[in-house]
């Protein structure tokens, strides 16, 4: 390392030392860690050290410490964590392939170095320590954010995130309400914003539809689009038609009555389509939208990981690739656009969010909540599905 490198890494640790060292006290308390010196570097988390089912999650208190690497990053204390099928997936060996080239991209590490592995994509809790270039937050900053699936989750007591990645937490919610809504939100703005093209001044005149629009994403992007004035279009079971109701749909095809393409073909065609559910779906889906205007099918059920686990990341990249080519030309010249849709954590898109929070416009869904000690429980739940709302941990209760 050059004289410079090790300049700036004393630079890192220094404060960190000295800022965790003073924290010692409250892990100690709500902990029963011993000493400082423990405290900086071991902390409670659930982990996982092999893919597989639920019994590979185990509780330590000796998992590493997150540390600062780079100057635009904050350690988080986690007050609430929110779980995800994503989370599951990941649990089971999902996309471990792109994961771990995205975690180590030189391919240094020795194959299995992602264990042991902490799940969990949505915290809230409170900053710690802030790298010398982070601008925005300071310790004592209350923040939510969704975590990159190739970053260390939530599901412990720290996590080390981008200045990028997290914004100031709603006022109006509590940790446990606030940690229902980053991922979700995020993955919405990604795929009807960034993706669709949709935002606050050009929603008004705009039809949507919204495939599958019970579960987390459809939930968060109704009440999204309903305070940008787009007319929502969802399907859902009979059961969550109340539900999705009182988010304030325009229109709700019950797919359990009868095949949900009929209802859809006789109303007035979209401007935009955004598929949760995937499979057959993507045969008629695209049928719904108004030719030659600009119309979008955006999905976020996609091939991507599921080829580069079962090809590898050279031969999947190219299959997803000439998939993805080949469906945008053939629905093209049909006069209608086909994207795919990602997960993109983002803490300004956050800040926008918080915004609707506080105005009223968006409100979080908590289903159930487990404590720390229930993690396994709530995978489980989660696991089951047909959930209304999100799982929740919570890890601590101060602050709220």
């Amino acid at each position: 390392m050059s004289s410079v490198g090790r300049v700036v890494h004393k630079r890192l640790l220094l404060p960190l030392s000295k800022s965790l060292c003073g924290h010692a006290v409250v892990c100690r308390q709500s902990r029963s860690i011993s000493s400082s010196s423990r405290c900086m570097s071991i902390m409670p988390a659930w982990v996982i050290d092999r893919y597989g089912s639920n019994d590979v999650l185990r509780y330590t208190k000796n998992a590493s410490f997150p540390v600062i690497n780079y100057p635009n990053e904050v350690i988080v204390k986690v007050f609430a964590a929110g779980l995800n099928p994503i989370d599951v997936s990941m649990r089971g060996g999902y996309g471990a392939n792109t994961l771990s080239m995205k975690r180590d991209p030189l391919n240094i590490k020795l194959s299995g170095s992602e264990f042991p592995l902490i799940l969990g994509r949505d915290v809230s809790g409170v900053i710690m320590e802030c790298g010398p270039d982070v601008k925005y937050f300071k310790e004592g900053d209350e923040v939510w954010a969704a975590i990159p699936p190739w970053k260390q989750g939530s599901l412990a007591e720290f996590v080390v995130l981008s200045g990028n990645e997290i914004s100031l937490k709603p006022k109006s919610l509590s940790h446990v309400e606030a940690a229902a809504i980053p991922y979700v939100a995020t993955t919405s703005w990604s795929a009807l914003v960034n993706t669709g093209g949709l935002n606050k001044d050009n929603c008004a005149s705009k039809r949507i539809l919204i495939l599958g629009g019970s579960g987390g994403v459809g939930t968060f992007a109704t009440q999204m689009l309903k305070a940008w004035g787009a007319h929502v279009t969802v399907t859902c079971s009979h059961n969550a038609e109340r539900f999705v109701g009182e988010l304030g749909v325009d229109h709700v095809v019950d797919y359990t009555a009868g095949p949900a393409e009929e209802a859809l073909s006789a109303l007035e065609k979209f401007d935009l389509v955004l598929d949760n559910v995937g499979g057959d779906t993507e045969r008629w889906a695209l049928g719904l939208l108004k030719p030659w205007s600009g119309a979008k099918y955006v999905t976020l059920v996609t091939p991507f990981l599921q080829n580069t686990d079962r090809l590898g990341i050279a031969d999947g990249m190219m299959q997803t690739a000439a998939t993805v080519a080949t469906k945008t030309i053939k629905h093209l010249v049909k006069g209608v656009h086909y994207r795919w849709g990602f997960f993109a954590p983002s803490g300004p898109a956050l800040d926008e969010i918080t915004d609707m929070v506080d105005a009223g416009q968006i409100r979080a869904v908590v289903e159930e909540v487990f404590s720390f000690s229930q993690v396994s429980q709530a995978f489980e739940k989660v696991e089951k599905g047909h959930a209304r709302g999100k799982t929740v941990i919570e890890i601590s209760k101060g602050g709220d």
